[in-house]
């Protein structure tokens, strides 16, 4: 399914989320509520099973299994309201909703891990620490006033499990989130449905307290309380919509994208780290003492997570600077060997698109070293360099390979504009080069190959080494013109730039 595809599937099912909504707790309703759930879960294991491959599938299966309890679970409430009159407290729906968030949170560390294989120790701690605040608060807020109010202990027990599913579940969504990999529609889109389900249950445990407290209407705390589990259908279509979507390969492949140290992943630390002190000397009762407590751990806190950002930051500098220097010639600022290997493995082995590769060599280049020295040398590259830089697209590739030697690499160019472009870089290269008063000439042999590939599919070698092959020969032939792999040299061009 294309882009178009799953941005129609979403508003089409948002539409009937929203008629569900509006008609909760009729009968009609509930029928067509389980019928579009069980429509919801069947795609979701039709997509596992047919879209996702064989090797990722496990997640995705893992998911839909989890939706399939959910939807067992609204079910047998469904049953119990039609069939008994009244839904118990505690029951097999339970089980059912949550033996789901398990499953969905496992699932979620399986993507983790298939994204960022082995580079997951960052992730890993900041999600431990944003997680434990998160159960800290769901233990002071949502368990612990429940306990000891005379409930029984399966009563008492199994609501507080809820809050912890969703630690559960919060956890698993912070790994990915806070992982390195590719960011697109299919991966916000499982953020999306995450957030769904965690905001639905934060909003069914909060909104009733807030009634009974005097601060929300009823119809507010309990009717749309209720209500909200159909907005768990919808988080559902999310996750199908994020497998159908033609990117999905990015949820459960590796990336080499890495997550920067966002502003915003800094303070939620800062706001985890201050959270056991917080509710701490709230116990104790804020006072003058506790409060110049409580703002001497948040100035600890800024300034070490201050310290600890500038650190990151200037590792992130230093690595960036040895990437570059480790695919970049330092003279003259071109892409090095390394590079231009790596772009020559990726050519694809089709024949649809022509690739051309220059080789080039500077004639008369040992001449000027030996009589003006190496600075002088060093002059003449520097300047051949953004000559070669100037005549290429956008996309095409200037390399330096070392010495006096040159490729350049035009993917979509054939012989005919190949050879141009060689008559071009001849004319420009042989344009003198001022150095202390003195004009310095070089001449250029190229050697062009412009091919489809070889018979064993190694592209970007084949290529390289006619190219190659062919400059040795315009080298052969007498220096300053080109030779097309397999065909005689060209002309000699004189120091002309080519209209």
């Amino acid at each position: 399914m294309g882009t178009r595809g799953v941005r129609t599937f979403l508003l089409a099912t948002a539409g009937v989320v929203a008629m569900l909504f509006a008609g909760y707790g009729t009968g009609t309703g509930d029928i067509a509520y389980a019928v579009v759930y069980l429509a919801l879960c069947g795609l979701a294991w039709w997509a596992a099973l047919r879209l996702a491959r064989p090797a990722d599938r496990r997640p995705w299966l893992l998911i839909a299994l989890a939706q399939t309890l959910w939807f067992l679970g609204d079910t047998i409430e469904i049953l119990y309201t039609y069939l008994v009159g009244e839904v118990p407290s505690v029951g097999l729906a339970d089980v059912c909703w949550l033996g789901g968030y398990p499953l969905m949170a496992l699932a979620l560390l399986q993507m983790a891990v298939r994204r960022a294989p082995g580079r997951l120790r960052g992730a890993v701690l900041d999600a431990g620490t944003l997680t434990v605040a998160a159960a800290l608060l769901g233990w002071e807020f949502l368990i612990s006033p429940f306990l000891g109010q005379g409930y029984s202990v399966i009563e008492t027990v199994v609501p507080a499990l809820y809050p912890v599913a969703d630690v559960v579940l919060l956890a698993g969504v912070l790994v990915v989130a806070l992982s390195p990999g590719t960011r697109g529609t299919p991966t916000r889109l499982l953020f999306a449905a995450t957030a769904l389900y965690l905001g639905n249950d934060l909003a069914i445990n909060i909104l009733p307290l807030l009634t009974d407290q005097g601060l929300l209407p009823k119809w507010i705390g309990y009717d749309a309380a209720a209500r909200l589990g159909t907005l768990v259908m919808f988080g559902n279509a999310l996750i199908s919509a994020a497998l159908l979507h033609p990117g999905r390969a990015e949820l459960t492949r590796a990336g080499h994208q890495v997550p920067k140290l966002h502003p915003a992943r800094v303070l939620f630390l800062g706001l985890a780290l201050m959270t056991t002190p917080t509710l701490t000397l709230a116990h104790a009762g804020f006072n003058a003492r506790t409060l110049v407590a409580l703002g001497a751990a948040a100035l600890c806190t800024m300034f070490v997570l201050t310290r600890f950002t500038t650190a990151v930051r200037e590792q992130d500098r230093t690595q960036a600077r040895l990437t570059y220097q480790a695919q970049h010639d330092p003279l003259t600022g071109l892409s090095n060997r390394a590079v231009l290997g790596e772009r020559l493995a990726h050519l694809r082995p089709s024949t649809d698109v022509p690739v051309a590769v220059l080789y080039l060599d500077l004639d008369g280049f040992k001449e000027v070293n030996d009589r003006y020295g190496h600075e002088a040398g060093d002059s003449v590259l520097v300047a051949v360099a953004q000559r070669l830089s100037a005549v290429v697209r956008a996309g095409d590739l200037v390399a330096r390979l070392g010495g006096d030697e040159f490729v350049l690499l035009c993917p979509g160019v054939g012989e005919a504009d190949a050879v141009w472009l060689a008559e071009r870089i001849l004319a420009d290269v042989a344009l003198p080069v001022e150095f202390r008063g003195h004009h310095l000439t070089v001449g250029a042999s190229i050697g062009i190959a412009a091919t489809a590939g070889g018979p064993d599919g190694d592209r970007g070698g084949t290529v390289l080494r006619s190219a190659d092959a062919a400059m040795y020969q315009a080298k052969q032939l007498g220096r300053g013109r080109w030779v097309l792999a397999g065909t005689e040299a060209g002309p000699i061009v004189p120091a002309s730039v080519p209209a």
